[in-house]
């Protein structure tokens, strides 16, 4: 197999891995097949990963690329760490297995003739090939490291090229007569045991004066004169050959080692050292074998521990991926040994406890020096426990991050504006006045009111409504229009149908590359949308499988669930709804994806981000009293947001928008940023300085101008870019910071994991004081791991019950049947690909804005929705 840097796929197809390929590296593959002028089927393996691609051969080069190991061409430098370490494991095992098989031929070897053929009629590995007066033992075992064009213990080897030359006729009849076939084939053995070479061996019977060596016709080696059976394979038994003869013996000499090149029938010292080397080898490889199997069933002995441990306590599952605490934890445990001793529970609640308090402490220390420069928000997240309290959580988010202070009983005083008012205010005070920016709540009226009278009390900062729940209200609009929601219950049909049944639901991940049609978002709604999208980006996929001979022969195809799948999925008119309906919402979802990400402050993007979604919904529609429509419940839910200067300001100090505008910037915005000026900015004199200092940032004048800070206008954050090349005008560079630091939604944590409320239902004092602690500790290091957890930790399987809450209207049933012909098997049940690669968002979801803000319709309904508050 050769790895191609450039290759076409014009042509080729993809089409489903079969379920008879039981190597572990096809599930990281995507598979593509054209249909050539010879009729022989070319096939193409692309990674999933990176999308190189490979072609011909079997999978082990693809599995050596997976694993990263050097030697057989290039590594992929995006797999994922488990994915790599179990693509090293199949190799490893793979090769010890291939020596521990080697070693059992050298063995046999020394056995006679008719033992030999005993033992091939017990083992049924091997098939005849037929060629002219001749036989050849050919190994179909899958897969173990080794790949070629000819014999080689690889895959499914059904081509050897057969030679036969005078030589064999002249001697056949007398090697037929001792009982011992002859047969001269070339071979091509590559990737021996995960090693790529490249040799040519045409082995050849009989002795001749003329060719008592070896030679070299045409790019193949001769061997000639090997005068005792040397084994390469063991096969199944050959009772007759072509003509009916009883042989007993395979009629070809064997090879014992690659070592065994070159060395002429004289040189028998060489070759029985040859074959010491190789027992040596294959001990040694049992060996390796035999301490792989002990380190796996140490393995499972530990995982076995685990999961009781984890299924004693009723912990959540998802504890193992999304906490970046729970490997840590296992080598601390591994580096202590056998006689680590667990910690008691008066440890854990003693002084644990309280060194834990002081980390987390020393870390909120760190972020609070950073306020005084940058300014911080402060959250106020309310949300109900099982009992029916109402909580609320307050923390305060800044650039390092985000810590939580504090969690308050609402319950009696959670519809008074007063009382909501006096404790905002002491929050705020607590945290200092001039430290915090704005202050984020939900959006309903008595927060609003508290809002307004804290912005009077404070003139330094802003209260803002929630960004993240004003789209969730947008997008729960969207699916209330008609033929939305008819778009969005078509869908639910087949993908309630799919996860209802194990076979389908295998079936459809077999076409998918392990890719679930439902998508989870943040809430139940950006679900809708999200799932949509994945189901059109799978269309074809989707539309194969529905149309392949394994859905016809599905008994489940065949009932009027199935067949209203078949029908959806082949209808042109709900795909095109299904993929102007992914066009309407992309926008917004991408909004939402910009205000929960933990990798970069949203105020600079937030107003390009409702700006290009509206602007995407007219080009979509086109005619405006359709537009309208989309627009009308976007002003809706955004009414309370757009008289937040903070928004425009953010835009209009981020030099990647700022600097795309052709002309100048609309009115609007440019009157919101002196509001921001007026308000953040107390000290007069200053405020006349940064309004001079403007006019040095929309000319590019200074450090501001330079090459250096032209490029980096897409590169920096837009606090780090004023961080940088600010210093020409210091004081706006102080204000753009400022205000570029901060955050446009509230953090949702798992708060029902978190004992909140037995901290408000203890009564005796230092309990209350040690569950106190014991919470701003399980808060704080939840709200750090937020930002250090990887991408893929985050994926959930759309059945796990850790999520079912967002997604149970994708895959459960309105009722629950009371009977059903399957009995569903959930240890059947293929499990999904970690890698979306395929299908993945945009890692950089800013940069998908764009440049170009000259639609002044959207500006003009900007000015009168505000007119309207």
């Amino acid at each position: 197999m050769k790895f191609i840097r450039m290759i076409s796929l014009e042509g080729f197809e993809p089409v489903a891995v079969s379920p008879h390929k039981q190597d572990p590296a096809w599930k990281h593959c995507q598979l593509f097949i054209k249909d050539q002028p010879n009729g022989v089927k070319a096939e193409l393996k692309k990674c999933i990963y990176c999308g190189k691609v490979f072609q011909g051969g079997g999978i082990n080069r693809l599995k050596s690329h997976l694993a990263g190991r050097k030697g057989n061409g290039p590594t992929c430098d995006q797999t994922p760490p488990d994915v790599r370490l179990s693509m090293l494991q199949s190799l490893d095992h793979g090769i010890a297995a291939f020596r521990h098989r080697k070693s059992q031929i050298v063995t046999n070897s020394h056995h006679s003739p008719s033992e030999l053929d005993n033992s091939f009629a017990e083992n049924g590995e091997c098939k005849l090939m037929v060629g002219p007066d001749s036989t050849s033992l050919v190994n179909q075992e899958e897969d173990v490291g080794m790949s070629g064009n000819g014999v080689g213990l690889s895959g499914n080897l059904t081509n050897v090229p057969l030679e036969v030359d005078n030589s064999y006729r002249s001697n056949a009849a007398m090697h037929r007569s001792a009982g011992v076939p002859i047969l001269n084939f070339s071979v091509n053995q590559e990737e021996d045991a995960g090693m790529s070479v490249d040799r040519r061996v045409r082995w050849r019977g009989g002795t001749s004066s003329a060719d008592t060596g070896s030679g070299s016709v045409d790019g193949v080696t001769k061997l000639s004169n090997v005068s005792a059976p040397i084994p390469i394979a063991v096969g199944s038994a050959f009772s007759e050959d072509t003509q009916g003869r009883s042989t007993g013996f395979p009629n070809s000499y064997w090879l014992e080692n690659e070592e065994e090149v070159g060395i002429s029938n004289t040189n028998v010292s060489a070759r029985k050292r040859v074959r010491g080397e190789s027992a040596v080898g294959a001990a040694n490889a049992g060996t390796v074998d035999n301490n792989y199997e002990v380190k796996e069933v140490g393995n499972q002995q530990i995982h076995m521990a685990i999961g009781r441990f984890l299924y004693e306590i009723q912990a959540p599952l998802d504890v193992v991926k999304n906490s970046v605490y729970f490997q840590p934890m296992i080598d601390a445990i591994a580096s202590g040994g056998k006689g680590t001793i667990a910690p008691s529970y008066d440890d854990l609640r003693g002084w644990i406890l309280k060194n834990a308090v002081g980390e987390v402490k020393s870390d909120i220390h760190q972020h609070m020096e950073t306020w005084a420069r940058t300014g911080c928000s402060l959250l106020v997240n309310q949300w109900s426990s099982e009992k029916g309290k109402t909580l609320l959580n307050f923390a305060v988010q800044c650039p390092e991050g985000t810590i939580y202070l504090k969690s308050v009983d609402a319950s009696y005083f959670i519809f008074s504006p007063d009382a909501l008012f006096e404790f905002l205010k002491e929050v705020v005070e607590e945290v200092g006045v001039g430290h915090v920016l704005q202050v984020i709540t939900n959006t309903e009226e008595q927060f609003a009111v508290a809002g307004k009278r804290l912005m009077d009390t404070f003139p330094t900062l802003y209260w803002s409504p929630c960004v993240a729940t004003s789209i969730d209200l947008i997008l729960e609009d969207f699916g209330k229009v008609e033929w939305i929601n008819s778009v969005i219950e078509q869908a639910r049909s087949v993908t309630r149908f799919i996860y209802k049944h194990v076979v389908i639901l295998n079936m459809m991940r077999r076409y998918t590359f392990g890719n679930d049609i439902v998508r989870l978002g943040v809430t139940r709604f950006a679900t809708n949308f999200t799932t949509l999208k994945q189901m059109a980006d799978l269309k074809f996929n989707l539309q194969s499988m529905v149309t392949s001979k394994e859905w016809m022969c599905c008994p489940y195809s065949k009932t009027p669930e199935g067949s209203a799948v078949l029908d959806v999925l082949s209808n042109h008119s709900f795909w095109s709804a299904c993929i102007l309906v992914t066009h309407l919402t992309n926008p917004l979802l991408r909004v939402l994806r910009i205000v929960g990400s933990q990798k970069r402050a949203a105020m600079g993007y937030v107003f390009a981000g409702i700006y290009r979604a509206k602007e995407t919904i007219k080009r979509e529609l086109v005619k405006r009293e359709e537009y309208m429509v989309y627009w009308d419940i976007i002003d809706y839910r955004w009414k309370k947001l757009w008289p937040l200067p903070l928004h425009a300001a953010g835009f209009y100090l981020n030099p990647k928008f700022f600097y795309s505008v052709k002309g100048d910037l609309h009115n609007e915005i440019i009157s919101r940023m002196f509001d921001c000026i007026e308000r953040l900015v107390p000290d007069i004199k200053i405020q006349d300085e940064v309004i001079k200092e403007i006019n040095l940032y929309k000319n590019a004048v200074g450090d501001l101008g330079r090459n250096l800070a032209v490029r980096a206008r897409d590169n920096l954050l837009p606090a780090e870019w004023w961080s940088t090349y600010g210093s020409s005008c210091p004081n706006l560079a102080r204000l753009a910071i400022r205000i570029l630091s901060q955050t446009c939604s509230i953090v949702q944590g798992q708060e029902n994991q978190i004992p909140f409320e037995l901290l408000h239902k203890t009564r005796n004092s230092l309990e209350c004081q040690r569950l106190s602690d014991l919470v701003f500790v399980q808060y704080n290091l939840k709200l750090k791991q937020k930002v250090h957890k990887h991408k893929e930790q985050e994926n959930v399987g759309p059945i796990s019950f850790d999520r079912n809450s967002i997604v149970e209207d994708w895959v459960t049933e309105m009722e629950m049947p009371l009977e059903d012909n399957e009995n569903p098997d959930w240890m059947s049940l293929d499990p999904p690909s970690g890698n979306t690669r395929l299908l993945e968002l945009s890692v950089d979801e800013a940069e998908d804005l764009g440049s170009g803000f000259d639609d002044n319709e959207i500006f003009i309904r900007l000015k009168v929705v505000q007119g309207e508050c």
